[in-house]
Order: C-alpha cells, then sequence, then structure tokens
C-alpha cells in the first residue's frame, strides 16, 4: 500500500465531517494549505517548536496555500454533519471527542453500546485515562450500503486535465452555444473575468478536464445553451449561501470531481453518501473517472437516490457530455501512469549556496480532493506574514513555462508548452513582480520570481511545489516519491507532515526556522 492510501484514508476520516457532501465552501475563495505560521518574534526560537500551536498567531493569521487543511476544518464558518466512517470490515464508527467529566461507561450509555466495543474499537485498556479533547471511535449506525450501477460515464483521462484535452479551445467550443456563460463576468481575486476564463482558472487549478467542468454546468443549469438559465448564483447545484458565483461553484465542483478519482484509485474508498444520508458502494468494475461523476452528482442539494440513479445512468449526465463532445471512449488515453514511470531528476528550487526551509509536508496539490502532491518552502529572508522577499524561485528542471498567472507558475517538461502530456512542476504563490511569462524557454536553476502570497489566498510567504504526470496529480509520498536534488519525500500519513532525506540526513517540516528543517541546495 502506498504512502498516498495512508495519506489519503486519513485525510478522509479526518475531514470526513465537513467534506463528505457538504464540503466547506465558504474557504473554496480562500483556498490554502493550511499551515501555522511563527509570529516573528518566534519564527526562529528553536525552542518554542514544540508549542507551535499555542506560539503561533490565531487562525486568521496561519500560514495558508491552495487547499484547505486542518485549521480550515475547524473553521466555525464551515458546515459540519455527525460523520461515520467505514473501517475494514465494513462496520461504521462514529468519532467522540473527549469532554470534561466523560468516562468510558458514560461514552457508551450516550452512544448505546458497551465499554469493551469502546475499549476493543480504540485498542485501550479500560484503565486508561481520557484526556479532554481526545479522539475516541464508538460504533455508529449500521448501514447497508446501495451498489451503484456499473455503467461506465467517461474513462480516467476525461476528468483529469491530460492528453485528451490538449486541443481543446474552451472560448472557441463555447462561443457559437451563445449560452450564459458567455456573457457572465466575475471578480476572482480582484480580477475581473469572464465565464469562460473562470471555468479555464478551476479546471488549471484543480486540473480538471475542462470539458468535464463544461459538461456538469450543462447538466446542472445550461449555462452554455441558455442565454437566460433558471439557475444564475447556484450553478453547480451546492446551496450554499457562501459558496455564491462560477467560481465558488465550479472549484466545489472540480474538488468533488477529484474527491471521488483520487480517493477510489488510491485512497481505498469504497462508498459514499448520497446528499449526506444514503450510503452507495462503488461499483467495482466502473473507471475512477466514472467515481469522479457520481461522487460529485451525488453531493448536491436536493439529490436522492432516485434522482441519482437517472444521473448516472446513460440518459442522464453521461448523455449530455456526448451530446456535447462526442463519446468519451473514443477519446480515451491509457495508460495515464506507464508502469515503469520515474521521475527524472529535479534540483531544489532555489539558488546554489542558499538556505531555505521546508515547512509543509506532503499535503494538496490544490484543494483537499487531490492527491497530496505538493511540498512547502520558506526563503530565508522572510520571517512571517505576506512580506516580500527578493530570494529567487528557481526552475527544477529543463522546460517551457507553459502558465504562468494568479500566483502559478508551471514548468512543462516535456518543452511542447502543454502541461498536461508528461511531466509538469506547479509553483504557487510567486508575487507578480518579476514573474516569468509563460512561452518563456528555461534551464535548470534559472529564475522564475519571487516566493510571495498571490494566488488563492495566503498571508505567508512561500513557494509550493507540486507535480503532475498526463495531468494527474502525482503523490508527494506515493510510488514515485518526490525527489529534489536527491532530498526524498516521506509522508508521516498526516497531511503538512513530513521529511525529506537524503544520504541518511533528515530533515522534518516545520513552522519554524531551525537546523532540523533547514536545506541548503548544492
Amino acid at each position: 500500500m502506498t504512502g498516498f492510501t495512508n495519506s489519503l484514508r486519513r485525510l478522509f476520516r479526518t475531514f470526513l465531517d465537513i467534506i463528505l457532501f457538504s464540503m466547506m465552501l465558504v474557504s473554496l475563495a480562500l483556498m490554502g494549505c493550511v499551515r501555522p505560521f511563527p509570529d516573528e518574534g518566534t519564527a526562529n526560537n528553536a525552542t518554542d517548536s514544540q508549542n507551535s500551536e499555542s506560539s503561533s498567531t490565531d487562525a486568521s493569521e496561519q500560514i495558508v496555500d491552495d487547499q484547505p487543511g486542518d485549521q480550515a476544518a475547524a473553521s466555525p464558518a464551515a458546515p459540519t454533519v455527525d460523520p461515520f466512517l467505514e473501517q475494514e470490515d465494513g462496520e461504521f464508527f462514529i468519532e467522540h471527542s473527549v469532554q470534561a467529566g466523560d468516562t468510558l461507561g458514560a461514552i457508551a450509555l450516550q452512544y448505546e453500546t458497551s465499554i469493551d466495543e469502546i475499549v476493543d474499537l480504540n485498542q485501550i485498556e479500560i484503565t486508561d485515562i481520557l484526556s479532554i479533547g481526545q479522539i475516541l471511535r464508538v460504533p455508529g449506525p449500521q448501514f447497508e450500503a446501495l451498489d451503484s450501477p456499473d455503467f461506465d460515464i467517461i474513462p480516467d483521462s476525461e476528468l483529469v486535465y491530460g492528453p485528451a484535452a490538449k486541443t481543446f479551445d474552451l472560448l472557441d467550443f463555447t462561443a457559437p452555444l451563445g449560452g450564459y456563460l458567455l456573457t457572465f463576468e466575475e471578480e476572482v481575486e480582484e480580477k475581473p473575468l469572464s465565464g469562460p476564463e473562470i471555468v479555464q482558472l478551476v479546471a488549471d487549478r484543480h486540473s480538471i478536464n475542462p470539458k468535464l467542468l463544461l459538461a456538469a454546468l450543462e447538466y446542472q443549469s445550461a449555462w452554455l445553451t441558455n442565454s437566460q438559465p433558471a439557475e444564475t448564483t447556484h450553478p453547480m447545484g451546492y446551496l450554499n449561501e457562501d459558496a455564491d458565483g462560477l467560481y465558488n461553484q465550479l472549484s466545489w465542483a472540480a474538488n468533488l470531481l477529484n474527491l471521488g478519482y483520487y480517493g477510489r484509485a488510491e485512497g481505498g474508498i469504497t462508498s459514499f453518501l448520497i446528499n449526506g444520508e444514503i450510503p452507495v458502494s462503488f461499483a467495482a468494475d466502473t473507471s475512477f473517472g466514472t467515481s469522479g461523476v457520481q461522487y460529485y452528482l451525488a453531493a448536491r442539494d436536493n439529490t436522492n437516490f432516485e434522482s441519482w440513479l437517472s444521473d448516472v445512468r446513460p440518459e442522464g449526465f453521461h448523455n449530455t457530455y456526448f451530446r456535447l463532445f462526442g463519446d468519451p471512449f473514443e477519446q480515451e488515453v491509457q495508460p495515464l501512469i506507464p508502469a515503469d514511470l520515474t521521475q527524472p531528476a529535479f534540483d531544489l528550487p532555489w539558488n546554489s549556496g542558499e538556505t531555505w526551509y521546508f515547512t509543509s509536508g506532503p499535503h494538496g496539490g490544490w484543494n483537499s480532493g487531490s492527491a497530496w502532491a505538493a511540498l512547502d518552502f520558506v526563503p530565508p529572508d522572510t520571517l512571517a506574514g505576506c512580506s516580500t522577499s527578493e530570494s529567487w524561485v528557481t526552475a527544477v528542471a529543463d522546460g517551457v513555462i507553459s502558465r504562468s498567472d494568479f500566483g502559478a507558475v508551471v514548468l512543462d517538461l516535456d518543452g511542447d508548452g502543454y502541461s498536461g502530456t508528461g511531466w509538469a512542476v506547479t509553483y504557487m504563490h510567486l508575487e507578480d513582480r518579476d514573474r516569468i511569462v509563460d512561452g518563456t524557454r528555461v534551464a535548470s536553476g534559472d529564475p522564475l520570481g519571487h516566493p510571495g502570497c498571490e494566488g488563492g489566498f495566503t498571508n505567508g510567504t512561500h513557494v509550493h511545489l507540486a507535480r503532475t504526470y498526463n495531468g494527474r496529480w502525482i503523490s508527494a509520498d506515493g510510488a514515485i516519491p518526490f525527489e529534489l536534488s536527491g532530498w526524498i519525500s516521506q509522508g508521516f500519513g498526516v497531511e503538512y507532515d513530513g521529511s525529506l532525506v537524503r544520504d541518511g540526513e533528515i530533515r522534518t517540516a516545520d513552522i519554524f526556522h531551525t537546523e532540523d528543517n533547514a536545506i541548503t541546495a548544492d
């Protein structure tokens, strides 16, 4: 079992109460991989490193990258549901946070179970002392999951922004249809964007095929073909008042599409909920791309099992996709990931002789549904907040810059200018000042820009680095671990936690700048 499999299982368990068809969309406009950043006065104080939670600033002052994390999950604005989680033996349990005065007997009585069952489930002793805030698993309601249809909606290659979408031009496709999307405008991160530009941005950030996003938008609200659709505020079916607008709605849908895809492909997820209530098992012989579509369609508000069945059968979503783009299986590309794939040599993304700090281990490439493809680094000339850095982020390999916008710089290694074929490396949060322009051919070590806070929402200067192959996120601690100048990523099974290891030396991700997470480029 790969590191990503273990990590993603923990991801699902940690966030099920907010992402299992409720999804914390309040923060989608502020998407970031949340990592607390120390106060300016303690940033280089190694003695405080064991108290990072208490010594860092409050949740609104934490360093935030481009996908939600632990602190985002704790946001009081995030909607929650009572979680139940599935064990490997098919039974369900509920997570109980120990409160003052709790005993094993009181907890067993509360959940109508026995002390022995709680002890067995948590592998503890009946004599153990409970701690306030300790999480205990208690047997939850038992459900017999319904089976999903075995009809394949799309192949895997139609979900990722990969080879199958190389020649697709979003504006050229949507312009003749004359729908509402063409006249829609919205401000995203202080920049006015048209409807097609928003779809493109969401597709780029999540590495989701723009054709799939367009089909979902048309299926739900007919924005491609209707100039005056009935629904203009929540066009993807998520009715939360804090998730208004096309960017938030599409980002929610794209994250769920990724969550179903990567969850089933690598995370060991075998079932899901329809509208947060009805458990359904994935059919074993359908594509992972189909799982992503099923997962998203099940999450929309006002969906029930009967309507969802219509959505996932041939006459439902697949029909809309076919009508717009033809048979998706005629465009299938496989395999997306060759069995013998290895990462090419990558250098550390800063200048030789400089020392930067490894602050975040494996976490989402973009948003919580993608694989934990990213690592974070902080330059030496910043302590806290969004301060200006004169340090340069550099190319990890030779290639062509295929995209440079909204804080992102994407390095395409095969040189064709399209990041959806072969290896690509995405840099996030590079400030606009001195940022390299797209189309530029670079060599390893060439300057790309300065680390900053642009792209998504972040209030801590750093660079976020993630890999894709054929548009598919590649886990930093999976079968092909992230390697930079011989430093190899090793995840700890908890998002943001991990080490980089080289020749017996270990650097562990930390919010503080110490010799334990300092890495000097050769």
